[in-house]
């Protein structure tokens, strides 16, 4: 029953960002089709953040209404939709309309938004329904929540996504010149398979999140499943006595019970004030760069390397969200002290990442294999160090209560949204970074 209880928490967390992340691995080849181009992420982190009103209004329900908000209506409807728009998206991504005298991916972005209405409002309401499994489950989750990223990147490594390789063109000369003039230009190799066949596998990919979710529900409420034992006896919580509202509601003798169970373990020393406020800012700062700031420009810091080095970036360094979350399973390391010194880590590599963007088209080592490998593994440290923050700022506001988690998810939402919001000015208004074609761009040396 418990590797049961496991496999479907892990299936269940596919469907958090799996849609999202799907995209962003796509991009490669999306971004060359669409009209945006390299501008295409930052309209996408704008979207996904005006999707935020999912999760806005579940936050606001659970603290005008607490308990009248049935978690499990909420996600049926929005594993549903998701559903539904992958299907949508695999027919009509590709399709353009006329907007203020630009033509614009009108309905590759309502999809989207109502894809990321999904995804957001997954962060506030999967991870309160999992409060309903004992703690040794919810690493399980977040593992589930990393493969939302890894599976939908082996797919698109298996798809070849993006992958072009620079070819001599003729051009009839002028008057002066006579004969033909040779130049180069970037020609794209077509995928092994469709970006269509990929939408209809994330579609593929939220049925099983959504079947998980039926069967997690199905469940008989056996005793390791009972809400009154979330918690395993070697494993210390703060949600206990007052910041336990159902606890006041038990009869005397379960009250003498749980007092000398709670006695029998050893006792986490709870967070001050500024403590918490620490473990708050590591939640907005990690999704503030992890989904609004880096993500803006990343077309810009891996393109003028080439599209192998933006397709590798994209979908390996979805490998080290899961791995972070692997390692947090079996290395928890629950000091904000180390916490710190890690968001500190994943800082630096972000900030090469964004150096390296605000020198396109002519980063540093451009042209060279150890500036591909470079800003790939740069990619790759950069996620999986902030990754491992983000599980473990999880596990600790798990153990203290429902409403933790609750306003965890609505921390990781108001952080994404203030990062696309400051990078969508600079990208789109602005134009502080500037696009190149590989084959052409000249480069100082």
């Amino acid at each position: 029953m418990a590797l049961l209880i496991h496999m479907l928490a892990c299936a269940f967390g596919l469907g958090s960002w799996v849609a999202v992340n799907g995209l962003w691995v796509e991009l490669p080849l999306i971004v060359n089709t669409l009209p945006e181009g390299w501008e295409l992420p930052s309209y996408l982190t704008v979207i996904i953040q005006l999707a935020n009103l999912g999760p806005l209004l579940v936050t606001v329900m659970h603290k005008l209404c607490p308990g009248r908000l049935k978690e499990r209506v909420v996600i049926y409807s929005i594993l549903s939709i998701g559903i539904l728009s992958c299907i949508l998206l695999a027919f009509f991504w590709d399709r353009t309309t006329i907007v203020a005298g630009a033509s614009h991916s009108t309905a590759f972005f309502i999809i989207t938004f109502f894809l990321s209405l999904v995804d957001c409002t997954s962060s506030v309401t999967f991870l309160p329904f999992m409060m309903q499994l004992p703690a040794k489950y919810i690493t399980t989750y977040f593992i589930g929540e990393g493969l939302s990223g890894f599976i939908p990147g082996v797919v698109a490594l298996a798809q070849g996504v993006g992958m072009a390789k620079c070819v001599n063109s003729s051009q009839a000369g002028g008057n002066h010149t006579g004969g033909n003039m040779w130049s180069l230009h970037t020609e794209y190799l077509p995928p092994n398979f469709s970006t269509e066949v990929f939408f209809f596998f994330l579609a593929a990919m939220m049925c099983i999140s959504l079947a998980a979710f039926v069967a997690l529900n199905r469940l008989p409420r056996t005793f390791e499943l009972s809400t009154e034992n979330l918690v395993p006896d070697t494993v210390a919580s703060v949600s206990s006595g007052l910041d336990n509202p159902g606890a006041e509601t038990e009869g005397g003798s379960d009250k003498k019970q749980g007092k000398g169970a709670a006695e029998r373990r050893p006792l986490l020393a709870k967070h001050s004030v500024y403590q918490l406020t620490f473990i708050y800012f590591l939640v907005v700062w990690v999704n503030s760069a992890t989904n609004g700031v880096l993500p803006s420009v990343q077309t810009y810091s891996c393109m003028p390397y080439g599209n192998l080095a933006y397709h590798l970036s994209a979908a390996l360094a979805s490998v080290a969200n899961p791995v972070a979350c692997t390692i947090a399973m079996f290395f928890q390391n629950r000091s904000l002290v180390f916490l710190g010194v890690l968001l500190v880590l994943g800082t630096g590599f972000g900030s090469y990442n964004m150096a390296m963007a605000a020198m396109s088209p002519c980063p540093l080592l451009r042209g060279s294999a150890a500036g591909e490998a470079i800003i790939v593994l740069s990619w790759l440290l950069f996620t999986g160090t902030l990754s491992y923050v983000k599980v473990m700022v999880g596990v600790i506001l798990r153990d203290r209560s429902h409403n933790a988690l609750v306003w965890c998810g609505a921390a990781q939402q108001i952080g994404s949204l203030v990062g696309s919001v400051i990078m969508f000015p600079l990208v789109n208004v602005l134009q502080l970074f500037k696009s190149g074609d590989f084959c052409n761009t000249e480069c100082p040396s």
